[in-house]
């Protein structure tokens, strides 16, 4: 069965926000990764290498709360209102997460293609209903 957490995009404060999330709900962080971690050849702007490209912290029973910093003119994802929070869907098998990421974004709009990242498999879009979904596959690793 998939895990379903919350993933929110912020405008270049996300760790601030999360250190604020912290000291609220307690816990660590999971995992901190930076725009400059990225292995592969894209070249990542001076200005955005320190800036979170993802980050989880455990809140409630089980569920984690995560986010990225989108900057404007790089990635996918521009911030405005209304696109700063996506559901985080984490599948059990590759399978699954084709499965999953294919039947919900019929007749949306794909915003990242379901590709293999340097962590597993990743896509993301916008359903036909306007929804923002990130389909996530990283069977080495907790997401």
């Amino acid at each position: 069965m998939a895990s379903f957490n919350f993933y929110l995009n912020f405008p270049g404060n996300t760790e601030e926000a999360f250190n604020f999330y912290k000291s609220v709900f307690g816990g660590d962080f999971l995992t901190i990764m930076r725009f400059g971690d990225n292995p592969g050849p894209m070249e990542i702007p001076p200005a955005v290498k320190n800036k979170v490209m993802h980050i989880a912290l455990p809140v409630g029973n089980g569920s984690l709360l995560m986010g990225t910093d989108a900057i404007d003119g790089f990635g996918p994802y521009k911030y405005a209102a209304g696109n700063h929070m996506h559901i985080s869907v984490a599948p059990d098998s590759e399978a699954e997460t084709r499965r999953i990421f294919n039947a919900l974004s019929a007749g949306g709009t794909v915003t990242m293609p379901l590709e293999q990242q340097f962590w597993g498999l990743y896509g993301a879009f916008t359903d036909k209903y306007g929804i923002n979904w990130m389909v996530n596959y990283a069977p080495q690793q907790q997401q």
